[in-house]
C-alpha cells in the first residue's frame, strides 16, 4: 500500500497519472465502504490542495472547487437561484457529515439517491476534470452515466463543478422525501428552477427529479409547458402524470415504485410552489 496526501495540484496529477489510485477527499463514503477491512491498494488524499476548496465568481460563471464542503455551501451568500442547492446540502446526513463531504465526491459516488445531484441539474452544471494531459469539461447530465457509473478516467480527477452564469437566475427550491425527516436515503427528490419575466410569466423553467431513475432526470416537457404560464400557484396543476413517464423508479426497502411515481409528481408541485412564494 502506498499512501500520498500532496499539497499542490500538478504533483497529484502526476501521481494520477503514474498508476491506479483511490482518492481520498472527504472520506464520508470511504471509510464505511470498507467496513471492518483495512485500506487496501494505493491512496492519494487530496485534502491539502487548498485550490480545490475554493468558490469564485468569474464573469461567466461559478466555480465550485471540488473539496468544497456541504457545509461551505450552506453558508455561502448566493443568488436566490442556489437556495435549491443550499437546501439540498442541509439534506446531506448529519451536520458533521455536512462538515467533512465534498460536492465532489457525492458527484463521483453516482447514486441515484444523491441529494446534490437535481439540485446542480438545474443550475446546468459542467464538471471539469484534469490530468496530466489537461483539462477538459462535461456536461454533468453526461458525466454520470448509471449506479456508481462515471465518465471520470482512471488518471483524472474532479476539480470542479462549473455554473454558467446564465443558469444561475431566477428562483429555486428543493423538496426531499425520506423515512423520516432527517439522517435518511432519500425516496424521491424534486428540484425546480424559475425565472419570472416582465409580464410576470414563466420566462424559463428548470425542473429534475431524483431517486427515481439510475440518474436524476430533467423533465424537458414539463419545463416546456410551464414556459409562458402565468408564474403563481396555477403552476403546480400544470403537473400530470404524462411529464414523467421517462422515470423508470424501483421496488425496494424503502417504496415500492407506484408510491415514488406519485411522490415524484407531488414533489415537483410543492418545488414549484415553493419557487412562486420565493419570487412573490
Amino acid at each position: 500500500m502506498q499512501f500520498e496526501r500532496p499539497s499542490e495540484l500538478p504533483r497529484a496529477l502526476d501521481l494520477m497519472a503514474s498508476g491506479t489510485w483511490k482518492v481520498l477527499a472527504g472520506g464520508t463514503d470511504f471509510y464505511p465502504q470498507l467496513g471492518e477491512k483495512r485500506p487496501a491498494g494505493d491512496i492519494i488524499d487530496i485534502t491539502a490542495i487548498k485550490s480545490l476548496s475554493e468558490v469564485t465568481e468569474k464573469p461567466d460563471h461559478w466555480r465550485i472547487g471540488a473539496l468544497t464542503t456541504w457545509s461551505d455551501i450552506i453558508r455561502l451568500d448566493l443568488p436566490d437561484a442556489f437556495n435549491a442547492l443550499q437546501l439540498a446540502a442541509r439534506e446531506v446526513g448529519s451536520v458533521q457529515i455536512q462538515n467533512r463531504a465534498t460536492v465532489a465526491g457525492n458527484l463521483c459516488n453516482a447514486s441515484p439517491a444523491a441529494d446534490g445531484v437535481p439540485a446542480l441539474l438545474i443550475l446546468d452544471a459542467e464538471i471539469e476534470l484534469s490530468s496530466k494531459k489537461g483539462a477538459r469539461q462535461i456536461p454533468l447530465n453526461e458525466f454520470i452515466h448509471g449506479n456508481r457509473q462515471t465518465d471520470i478516467a482512471p488518471d483524472e480527477l474532479l476539480t470542479a463543478i462549473l455554473l454558467p452564469r446564465t443558469s444561475t437566475t431566477g428562483v429555486s427550491a428543493f423538496n426531499k422525501l425520506g423515512s423520516r425527516k432527517y439522517l435518511v436515503i432519500s425516496i424521491v427528490m424534486a428540484a425546480a428552477r424559475l425565472l419570472k419575466g416582465p409580464d410576470d410569466e414563466v420566462m424559463s423553467a428548470a425542473i429534475c427529479v431524483g431517486a427515481c431513475s439510475s440518474v436524476a432526470q430533467r423533465l424537458p416537457e414539463l419545463e416546456n409547458t410551464l414556459i409562458g404560464q402565468p408564474f403563481d400557484a396555477g403552476l403546480a396543476d400544470r403537473v400530470i402524470g404524462a411529464h414523467f413517464a421517462q422515470l423508470n423508479p424501483i421496488d425496494d426497502v424503502r417504496a415500492p415504485a407506484a408510491y415514488r411515481q406519485w411522490a415524484a409528481e407531488e414533489s415537483v408541485r410543492r418545488a414549484l410552489l415553493a419557487c412562486v412564494e420565493a419570487a412573490n
